[in-house]
């Protein structure tokens, strides 16, 4: 995988399977500080410490349809060669809370990718999660500005309307375009 947005999504798949009913998605670009930090908190299953270990293995998963896990063992990589830092926490039945860090203007940092397609994407594939994404961007002159996006909120205004009905689609992807896009190109005065 080539962007953080498509390891994003593979981390979030990892929280579906782990039967979370909450998954919060965060990402900030920190300009002041030069960081770019993205994390994935969900309230699934968890894992011991001993699978916290050899989930970052490339040669184990928990899959049945292949002999190796290469999505976070290669984001790790990805990260340590931008001068960034990875962290995966858990405990049986207290979910799981993922970060990664890196050095925001890195000539190794993965572009951001297509987020507005994998929040939709997540969304609509897994219309029972409760989802929230969060886009933070932090400027030099230390001013922020978020997206933010909490799906119980939406849900609760469709009431019986499908996520996936032609109009709510074009209103999402929208939504998410904009929002993000908003955030990372507006200016703040001095």
């Amino acid at each position: 995988m080539r962007e953080i947005a498509l390891h994003l999504l593979d981390i979030a798949e990892n929280s579906v399977a782990a039967e979370s009913k909450n998954i919060s998605i965060h990402v900030h670009e920190d300009l002041f500080h030069d960081r770019f930090l993205a994390s994935i908190i969900d309230d699934g299953h968890g894992m011991d410490a001993e699978t916290v270990q050899r989930v970052q293995d490339p040669f184990y998963t928990t899959r049945t349809t292949r002999n190796v896990g290469l999505g976070i063992p290669l984001l790790k990589l990805s990260v340590e060669m931008a001068e960034g830092s990875f962290s995966l926490e858990s405990e049986p039945g207290q979910g799981a809370w993922v970060e990664e860090e890196f050095r925001h203007s890195h000539l190794d940092r993965m572009p951001l990718g297509d987020l507005p397609s994998t929040f939709l994407t997540l969304l609509v594939s897994h219309p029972q999660i409760d989802w929230t994404f969060l886009y933070r961007v932090t400027d030099q002159n230390k001013h922020s500005r978020d997206f933010i996006f909490e799906s119980a909120e939406l849900k609760s205004e469709l009431g019986d309307i499908s996520l996936t009905e032609p109009e709510v689609l074009t209103f999402l992807r929208g939504l998410f375009e904009e929002g993000i896009e908003a955030v990372a190109l507006q200016t703040v005065p001095e």
